[in-house]
């Protein structure tokens, strides 16, 4: 065939062939720009390298050397055992699991580099189950393997098997990129690359693969992790500048009556930040294009009642709402406050959830499809086909991560060009909201409403369990509630709800004989957990037993205590969200953090993060550096962001530099079409075919 071009399949590539590709398939690799774009994982410098000789207990090191001698060895647990030697010294490596496949992989005279912890183990030094690379063997004299900074790539067991393994892909990678290289067209146009002072692109995707020294590999990195980001920012701002000028929205009545009778009966007065979302939401319905903006506040920022202002906004101007949450429980909690709420303002409020009677849901679906329902209530049953509005212009979606892509995308289509404001109390990093929701425009409530009190939090072990108690009981006793929450997880959940479950009837019959006692758990029927909600609200129930059902929306401001089990298994913003139930009242409130002696040190990161900060901003930044965006928002559900080598928890400041020239370039050139756009253009459209711009479009 003939030259390869970056949307060549990948088995027309030297070295792979149909078995290979196949397996490459697997792991997302089709084209030869798949390939050019695995990038390694790492390197290993064998300039600086340690000798073996010069290691000691409990170092973290990368050696290299040759094998002298390995094989199985027998006993009461066969192992696989190996002897390493770079002339210095020697030390042993040990394998307990996966023997029989390890056993394939070495042989005497390979050059191998070995990653682990040194361990001292009868007086010599050792590695168990280390990270491997093959660099090369005694037959084997190329350099690519041995020469100054080797590039690692990851593998699987399947394709290292198939002779893919980090040296199997230093084989193909060589000869291929002449090959693509040439092929390669820099989409950035030049003016814009100068001016960001950036190499070009051909010269970066080379030196990420066989880079000639360390600067050449940061150099090479800092082009390909600006390509990663802007492209995300390019889709977004062509997204924003598309609706703009495609799309025509609602005009609602910025201020009218319904406005007016409903802060008059307040007995207190907004927030700063409160009348700020409030202006921003009466300017984008007012504009004629369609609102897209996202209310983020932390737990207890006032976001139900700026939610409530736009509703009665859109309701004014004669049309309908839709509130949709993530629970049955928080949707049944914001259709009562609701009512609460605008119990004098005449309108009609239904509510839509999956427990509903048929009959009372036939009510509300006729009231609902004629227009005599002003808002609508409810969970995901509100995107169901049997839904239909006479007359919807206004969606709200809270908890909005919570939701699928595709649930929120429904829902809006239920409207024409309707307005949308999503809600989280799941506060935002900025270089995350920039990349996820860079379409979305963000009013920001971070101030506390008068009367709040911070909540003190507190991390206790195991072996103070009876002080905990008793602190519960001496609360309980002075007529406040509790909370004691246990993890419920996918994977474990049959063995956490018996935790649960079992945790309810020691503490009922024995630790709190005296107090009433309840257990609430997503298993139960709706009307169970209403009628458990409703006694804890009425203060009939003193310590409310719970997994996380309770993480989300419940306000019980006599509740003065959260003890959170095992909070060693709680990811950050749950545990913020949980915090978050309490010290909703005038009453000094504490959450307390249960976990056993020995925790891992990503948990007590966690640990100590709640502990010194109720910030939910520098919690959200600190999950984010933990756990990576994929995790957090659930972004690999639909197609993932493309990110191999950025980081959206260090490199902020490049996202606003794409940011910019994103949004520079598409002021200049919506539809990418001038001569000098056009390469963007087509690198775009190759971007967007992996699913990514279908996520970013959503919001």
């Amino acid at each position: 065939m003939g030259a390869i071009q970056l949307h060549t399949d990948i088995q027309f590539i030297k070295g792979i062939g149909p078995k290979r590709s196949a397996l490459l398939a697997g792991v997302g690799m089709h084209t030869a720009e798949d390939l050019l774009r695995h990038y390694p994982r790492r390197y290993l410098d064998r300039s600086r390298q340690a000798p073996l000789g010069s290691l000691q207990d409990d170092d973290d090191v990368t050696v290299v050397g040759t094998v002298v001698s390995c094989g199985i060895r027998k006993g009461r647990r066969d192992r696989f055992t190996l002897m390493l030697s770079d002339g210095s010294g020697t030390i042993d490596c040990v394998w307990f699991q996966g023997v029989s496949y390890i056993r394939k992989v070495f042989t005497p005279g390979q050059t191998v580099a070995f990653s682990g912890r040194i361990k001292r183990y009868r007086g010599g030094l050792q590695l168990v189950h280390p990270e491997y690379d093959l660099i090369s063997d005694e037959s084997d004299g190329d350099q690519i393997h041995t020469g100054g900074i080797i590039p690692m790539y990851s593998s699987t067991e399947k394709l290292s098997r198939a002779g893919l393994d980090s040296r199997g892909f230093r084989r193909v990678m060589q000869p291929f990129l002449k090959q693509i290289i040439p092929e390669v067209t820099d989409p950035l146009p030049e003016t814009q690359r100068r001016a960001l002072g950036l190499q070009p692109l051909a010269d970066a995707l080379a030196a990420i693969h066989f880079p000639s020294d360390w600067e050449a590999c940061a150099r090479a990195r800092e082009r390909l992790v600006f390509d990663e980001l802007f492209f995300i920012q390019l889709s977004l701002a062509r997204e924003r500048k598309r609706r703009e000028q495609e799309l025509t929205g609602h005009r609602f009545t910025a201020d009218g009556m319904l406005h007016r009778r409903f802060l008059d009966g307040l007995p207190f007065s907004l927030t700063g930040a409160q009348r700020r979302a409030v202006e921003d939401i009466q300017r984008d319905t007012s504009s004629g294009r369609p609102m897209n903006r996202m209310l983020q506040g932390d737990v207890g920022s006032g976001k139900t009642l700026v939610a409530v202002m736009a509703m009665l906004a859109a309701v004014e101007s004669g049309y309908q709402a839709a509130l949709m949450a993530p629970t049955e429980i928080l949707a049944e909690q914001h259709y009562l406050t609701l009512q609460r709420m605008l119990g004098g303002l005449d309108l009609r409020i239904v509510l839509l959830k999956g427990g509903t009677a048929a009959r009372d849901k036939q009510e509300s679906l006729t009231a609902i499809e004629s227009g005599a329902a002003d808002i609508a209530v409810g969970t995901h049953a509100l995107v169901q086909q049997s839904v239909t509005f006479d007359r919807l212009a206004l969606v709200i979606i809270d908890e909005q991560h919570r939701f699928g892509v595709m649930q929120r995308a429904v829902l809006r289509r239920k409207g024409v060009t309707t307005h949308a404001l999503v809600m989280t109390a799941t506060p935002i990093p900025r270089t995350l909201a920039l990349t996820l929701y860079g379409d979305l425009d963000v009013s920001i409530l971070d101030e506390r409403p008068p009367g709040r009190l911070p909540v003190r939090t507190a991390w206790r072990k195991d072996e103070a369990r009876e002080r905990v108690y008793e602190f519960i009981r001496s609360e309980a006793a002075a007529g406040r509630q509790a909370y004691i929450v246990y993890p419920l997880v996918e994977e474990s959940e049959k063995l956490d709800l018996a935790d649960a479950t079992a945790g309810y009837e020691l503490l009922s019959s024995s630790v709190f004989p005296e107090f009433r006692v309840a257990l609430l758990h997503g298993r139960l029927s709706a009307d169970e957990k209403d009628r458990i909600m409703a006694d804890f609200k009425s203060g009939t129930t003193r310590i409310l037993v719970s997994t996380t059902v309770i993480e989300v929306g419940v306000d019980v401001p006599n509740a003065t205590v959260m003890l959170v089990e095992h909070a060693e298994r709680f990811g950050l913003p749950q545990l913020h969200q949980l915090r978050g139930r309490i010290g909703r009242g005038p009453q000094r409130s504490t959450c307390i953090l249960m976990t056993p002696s020995y925790i891992t040190e990503t948990a007590l990161s966690r640990i100590e993060t709640m502990v010194n900060t109720d910030d939910g901003f520098k919690i959200a930044e600190k999950d984010l550096e933990i756990r990576g965006p994929g995790e957090l928002f659930g972004t690999r559900q639909h197609g993932d962001l493309g990110l191999k080598l950025a980081s959206l928890a260090t490199d902020g400041p490049v996202i606003e530099r794409a940011r910019n020239t994103a949004h520079d370039i598409i002021s200049a050139d919506a539809l990418l079409e001038k001569g000098e756009h056009r390469p963007l253009k087509d690198a775009l459209e190759r971007w967007s075919a992996h699913g990514r711009g279908g996520l970013l479009k959503i919001g």
